[in-house]
């Protein structure tokens, strides 16, 4: 029995959510304490994923353009639940590089089919608010994943990766019998010449982007995103375990405050991003233009803050204001994306934006690492706010373009 599309996928991004939150919020402890790694090993782990990203990311989207999205998505899930269960299973270095690499594919696969995939079930006119209320029903089960991952880790470290990578299986196989794919329609069969179509596929969409200045300037900011990403997502949680004495609170153990820490960022991130479903007039480009600009100053700021920060207070404040803002851009950056982009090469492109992440995590992620050992994670944090503090510019000239691009289109509407 097939489910309609959009409840499904609000359901989809709870369920991820929640497993994938039992996880990561464990993950970076568990491979400090439990693994043994020092902050270039962790960033390494990162690399090989995003290496992995990149290399599978473009044919992983020509195949959910030609094929099936549906599929796409399925097989997605699928690894990824399957590289995170390996990871837990076997604590080594080694292992846990190979885990990253059967994930990195998975995330390939259901990256851009599943934004292409709900762009196709209900429309582009939806899209801007499907995705806000996805991101919000997904903060709800990262909530519940908060929890349950604090309850397994208090057991053993490895038990919220393992248990939570088995959900993420099970959540394919269930997709299999409720995902819908109503409004896709694949290349028939005569016209699969495989290797043949993905080119052409793949040369349309590097046209679209060539054409659209306005669009190049987005996936040049996803590169930037990408190159100061990593180092932050890797060594955020070694920063305080290595600069900061944790509270003496009862019987709160480093497992537990990070659990507040997680706990506290979700529930203002769902705050947050009901005030940009109210407030931000996502259908305007220049709306959500000016409101991401003004989301990535707070972004830089804090991870400057939580550089320098000498107390634990300031520290957990500034993470808040990162991660609280980065969350709530990231739905108004895919639906600026999605509107910018044609159904037949959608999922390609998005890709593209995927491959450009992954590349720019692969310059950026080494260098903060080195950075992290020879001058200390503080100077690392410091670093990863000077990378993004290009995509402010980029934003600026996205604007000005936008603009211009208004003032063609009324001159000519005036002409006619």
């Amino acid at each position: 029995m097939k489910l309609p599309a959009y409840p499904l996928y609000l359901g989809i991004q709870a369920s991820f959510w929640m497993f994938f939150t039992m996880m990561s919020m464990i993950s970076a402890i568990y491979r400090v304490q439990s693994v043994g790694l020092d902050p270039l090993q962790l960033v390494l782990i990162g690399t090989v994923l995003e290496i992995t990203v990149f290399i599978f990311e473009i044919p992983t989207g020509i195949v959910a353009d030609i094929y099936s999205r549906r599929l796409s998505v399925i097989i997605g899930y699928f690894l990824i639940g399957l590289g995170f269960m390996l990871e837990g299973a076997i604590p080594f270095f080694g292992t846990i590089l190979l885990a990253q690499i059967i994930w990195g594919i998975g995330a390939t696969f259901q990256s851009g089919a599943e934004e292409a995939w709900l762009a196709d079930e209900i429309g582009e006119e939806r899209l801007a608010n499907a995705y806000l209320r996805g991101s919000q029903a997904g903060q709800v089960g990262a909530l519940i994943g908060i929890f349950i991952s604090v309850a397994l880790g208090r057991i053993a470290l490895n038990l919220p990766i393992l248990i939570g990578g088995f959900l993420i299986v099970c959540l394919a196989v269930a997709l299999l019998f409720f995902m819908p794919e109503a409004g896709f329609r694949p290349t028939p069969m005569p016209e699969r010449n495989t290797y043949q179509k993905m080119v052409a596929t793949f040369r349309e969409g590097i046209s679209l982007v060539r054409g659209r200045k306005l669009l190049t300037i987005i996936l040049a900011i996803a590169a930037i995103y990408g190159l100061s990403s990593e180092g932050l997502d890797r060594l955020w949680e070694a920063h305080f375990i290595a600069n900061f004495e944790f509270p003496a609170a009862g019987q709160l153990d480093t497992v537990t405050w990070f659990g507040i820490i997680n706990l506290v960022q979700m529930v203002l991130v769902i705050g947050a991003t009901e005030v940009i479903r109210r407030r931000v007039r996502v259908e305007e480009q220049l709306s959500v233009m000016r409101s991401l600009i003004l989301i990535n100053t707070v972004i830089v700021l804090g991870l400057i803050a939580f550089g320098i920060a000498q107390s634990f207070a300031l520290a957990v404040a500034s993470i808040w204001a990162v991660f609280v803002f980065r969350r709530t851009g990231a739905p108004l950056y895919s639906a600026w994306l999605n509107k910018n982009l044609e159904s037949g090469v959608r999922a390609t492109v998005i890709s593209m934006r995927g491959q450009l992440d992954a590349l720019g995590q692969l310059v950026g992620g080494p260098i903060i690492g080195l950075v992290a050992l020879q001058f200390g994670l503080r100077a690392a944090m410091v670093g990863v706010a000077l990378m993004l503090t290009p995509a402010l510019w980029l934003y600026s000239r996205a604007i000005r373009v936008a603009r211009g691009r208004e003032v063609t289109t009324e001159g000519e509407r005036g002409s006619l």
